[in-house]
């Protein structure tokens, strides 16, 4: 058992100090993704067609894995703008900016599906929870469009 806490503890800080800032809400989603296809499987048996498919179960794994890769794009087009900012002569006060975005997006949209799950599964969530998750996930996009609105009046 020490071993095992040993090693936890060793990648948990390998992977912090690589990703920085960008670690919490990739940890948030990875955990929210598997917390997601575990309540999806549990809540199959429950829905119209009741059954759980190895098709269907691949597909959930292969769209996990590209939210993964989503954040992975996110993380280039950062160090892209990092590296164009550097070679300007331009420091910029963020390292990961549009992967944490992404993570955040990917972590609210992760987490109304699991509320959906529970509740597919028959069980009764406090009705703030899911406009709480919703609320966060808009203010997660009006940031990103407020920005692309204002860097399209400031090209005008």
């Amino acid at each position: 058992m020490k071993h095992i806490k040993e090693i936890v503890t060793a990648i948990g800080s390998t992977l912090s100090s690589l990703l920085g800032i960008l670690y919490i809400p990739t940890l948030l989603m990875v955990i929210c993704n598997i917390i997601d296809y575990g309540t999806g499987l549990m809540a199959a048996k429950y829905r119209e067609d009741g059954t759980i498919s190895s098709y269907k179960s691949f597909r959930g794994i292969a769209k996990k894995v590209s939210m993964w890769l989503l954040v992975v794009v996110g993380a280039v087009i950062d160090q892209l703008i990092l590296y164009a900012s550097q070679t300007a002569g331009i420091t910029l006060p963020f390292t990961f900016l549009v992967s944490c975005i992404v993570a955040i997006w990917i972590t609210c949209n992760e987490l109304i599906s699991i509320l959906e799950n529970i509740v597919d599964i028959g069980v009764e969530i406090p009705s703030f929870l899911m406009p709480l998750v919703k609320n966060i996930k808009s203010q997660t996009e009006e940031k990103i469009h407020m920005n692309n609105e204002n860097s399209k009046e400031q090209e005008e």
